[in-house]
Order: structure tokens, then C-alpha cells, then sequence
């Protein structure tokens, strides 16, 4: 991991003031020469230079504990560990409260592999450590000996606490995504081993094989729930959803029609279950029985008043029913839930043009025109839907309505 040079800069700045009363007087102009151009190379990130500078720096001046601190961080860019371990150690015999040298001594066994002997001052630092980029340093290097120690609960405590405190650096999302996906693997692959036949094997199964697109399996493993469980509340709904999925994108109407009974058997086990309603009552409104849909997209914003998807769908519905002005509080709604929808802005174009309010209109329309081209983009990204399905369908376009909303 190499540090930026006005971080570095900054510590060796903070190591060096104050420090070198050279022993003899006709020594101080050397020891003055080699204190700066040391700092000035490793600043530069000339390591080499500051190395030369800083061992004969501490020819001269051996009991002095900066010296040792400015070359630990000089073998601690060189990746000179072994040596940055013997150095920051020296400084912890001769000025043990100098700042970051615990840190620093820590890092250093931790790319040792010495997870162990870095523990203590690891999880000091990053506990006490005020200055952000060396936090986020030790916290990295934190996260990854409490994985070598197989701790991966107190690994993934660190990576959700580094996400808080940088939530958009690039290197911090990474990790925590390896991290996550390993600790998930593993928590799996015990379930595997403690209870291989359970329910929640199976139900871990079928998620799984969802999230990549297996609908049969998936289907399968739902089917084994509800075999070992038959009033297990949200099976019928995930095994719909799994069928919704295998219809598309050819319209398989068995698929769906069985999808439905599932909707329908899930909701007489629950009828509070706002996903289950929502997904039949699309069933119904692209079937066009419109009285049966409005009923399930109601009963879907009684029980859960903030479903977007719900709010678009119903409203999609009056449109469709000649009642725009009935659609409008639904589609601000769903707007104000989600700023990002652009399926959602279309059809507000539409409301507002049904009702002959066209400064409106023509706002709706430009923000869905910039949101579905935003969207197109992502829609090409290699990670859309690599890691889980989503919870409900999606409110899309229909084929009819692409064309128009280009105009």
C-alpha cells in the first residue's frame, strides 16, 4: 500500500519537529543535511534516496527514535517489512508515545502475516486514530487479519464501519464485497453442514439459484420448502416470482397461470402479503380484467402505503380506466419514493397530457427521456443483476408504449 507523498510528508514533518540535539555540535550540520533531504525524498517518494538519507542519519544519531520512526516508514513503502518491523520496534524501546508508531509496527507484521502480534495495535488504531487516511489504512489492514484469524464476524464489523466512514472510495467498496460474499459463502456452506435437508437449505438453495437465473432449480428447491412445510407464509410467493421469471421473455401462459394460483395461495395464508397482491394484480391488469387488478393493487398499498411499484401499477391502471386525474397523487407518490424511476415519469406524461397540461407534460417527458438513456447505460453494466433478484417485477414499457415516449 503505498502513501501519498503529502501524507507522507505530513508525518515525517510530525516525526521530525522537535527532535535531533545532536550529541556532539560539530555533528549538527550533518545530522540538520541528512534530517532534511530524507524528508524531502520520502516526501517525493524517492525511497530509495531517503533510505541512504536516514540510515546515515542514524550513524550519527543512534538513541534517537525518529530516526528509526522515518526509516520504519521508508522500509514500510519499500515493502521492506521485516526491516520496518526492527525499525518501529526500536521506537517503541526509545519513545514508546511517539505518534503512529504502534500503528505503523502493526501494519508492518500485518503484511507479515503476523496477524496475531498485530491484533492489539490494529484495533488500537483504528479505534483512536484521528487522521483519516491513516485510518482507513489500518482499518484495511485491520479487516484482513481478522479474516487470515478466521474472525469473520468481527472482519465484516470493520468493513461495514469503514463503509460508514468512506462510503465512496473505490478501494473500500471492493474489499467489502469480496469480504461480504466470502462471509456469505461460508455462512452457506455451514448451513450446508449443520442441517444439509432443513428448510432453510433449501430455501438458501432456491434463492441462490434465482439471483442466477436457474429458475427450475430454483422452483425445484420452493417445492421442497413447501413439501417439508405447506403453510410456510412466502413460499407460494417466491415460487411464483420463480415462475413469472421461467415465462419470461416468451410468454409461457401455463407459467403464468400457475404463477397466479401460487399469488392467490400465498395471499390466502396471508392477506397482508403486499408482494403477492401486487404481483397478481399485475397478472390481472396485463390481462385487462381491470376491476380485479384495482382490488389486489389497493389491497397491496393498504398493507404497505410506501410500494412504489404498486402506486405505478395502479395508476397505470386508471390511466388506462380514462381516469388520469385519479392517477396523478399514485404517480407524485411513487415519484417522491423513487426520484430515478423513469417508467414512472412516463406515465406521469401521460396523465398530464390526458388532462391537457402540457408544461407538465413536456417536463415529465424530458426527465424520462434522461433517465431511460441513464438507465440503458446501466442496463449494458457487467454487474446488473449479478449478485440478487429483485424483491417484486418491475414496473417496464410496454412494446406500445416505447415509441411514444421517444416523440
Amino acid at each position: 500500500m503505498i502513501l501519498p507523498g503529502r501524507t507522507l510528508l505530513g508525518w515525517a514533518l510530525l516525526i521530525l519537529s522537535g527532535t535531533y540535539l545532536p550529541a556532539q555540535q560539530r555533528d549538527a550540520s550533518s545530522v540538520e543535511r541528512y534530517a532534511q533531504d530524507g524528508a524531502r525524498a520520502l516526501a517525493e517518494q524517492r525511497y530509495a534516496e531517503a533510505e541512504q538519507a536516514f540510515e546515515k542519519l542514524r550513524g550519527l544519531e543512534p538513541g534517537t527514535a525518529e530516526v528509526y520512526a522515518n526509516l520504519g516508514l521508508v522500509y514500510f513503502q519499500e515493502k521492506k517489512f521485516t526491516q520496518a518491523v526492527a525499525a518501529w520496534r526500536q521506537v517503541m524501546r526509545l519513545k514508546p508515545g511517539l505518534p503512529n508508531s504502534e500503528s505503523f509496527l502493526a501494519m508492518s507484521l500485518s503484511e507479515l502475516g503476523r496477524y496475531t502480534e498485530a491484533l492489539p495495535g490494529l484495533e488500537n488504531g483504528f479505534k483512536r486514530s484521528r487522521d483519516p487516511q491513516l485510518r482507513r489504512m489500518i482499518g484495511l489492514h485491520l479487516e484482513r487479519a481478522y479474516t487470515g484469524l478466521h474472525r469473520d464476524s468481527d472482519a465484516v464489523q470493520v468493513a461495514l464501519e469503514l463503509n460508514r466512514l468512506y462510503p465512496d472510495d473505490p478501494e473500500i467498496l471492493y474489499h467489502t464485497g469480496r469480504l461480504f460474499g466470502n462471509f456469505a459463502y461460508l455462512t452457506v456452506q455451514k448451513l450446508q453442514e449443520v442441517a444439509p435437508a432443513s428448510i432453510w437449505m433449501h430455501l438458501t438453495a432456491g434463492d441462490l439459484d434465482e439471483s442466477e437465473g436457474h429458475y427450475d432449480l430454483a422452483i425445484t428447491e420452493y417445492r421442497r420448502v413447501l413439501a417439508l412445510d405447506p403453510s410456510r407464509p412466502g413460499i407460494h410467493f417466491r415460487l411464483g416470482r420463480a415462475l413469472l421469471a421461467r415465462a419470461q421473455p416468451a410468454s409461457s401462459a401455463a407459467d403464468r397461470a400457475e404463477a397466479a394460483k401460487e399469488f392467490e395461495q400465498e395471499l390466502a395464508l396471508d392477506p397482508t402479503n403486499a408482494n403477492a397482491a401486487y404481483e397478481l394484480g399485475e397478472i390481472h391488469r396485463k390481462s385487462d380484467q381491470r376491476a380485479k387488478a384495482k382490488q389486489l393493487f389497493e389491497a397491496a398499498l393498504e398493507s404497505y402505503p410506501d410500494f412504489e411499484e404498486a402506486h405505478v401499477g395502479l395508476a397505470r391502471l386508471l390511466i388506462a380506466m380514462g381516469k388520469p386525474d385519479l392517477a396523478l397523487p399514485h404517480l407524485r407518490k411513487a415519484v417522491s419514493l423513487n426520484p430515478e424511476d423513469a417508467v414512472c415519469y412516463f406515465h406521469l406524461a401521460q396523465a398530464y397530457g390526458s388532462l391537457g397540461n402540457k408544461a407538465d407534460q413536456q417536463r415529465a417527458q424530458s426527465e424520462f427521456q434522461r433517465l431511460q438513456s441513464q438507465r440503458e447505460q446501466q442496463e449494458k453494466s457487467m454487474l446488473k443483476g449479478a449478485f440478487s433478484a429483485p424483491d417484486v417485477t418491475k414496473q417496464e414499457l410496454d412494446s406500445k408504449d416505447a415509441p411514444e415516449a421517444r416523440q
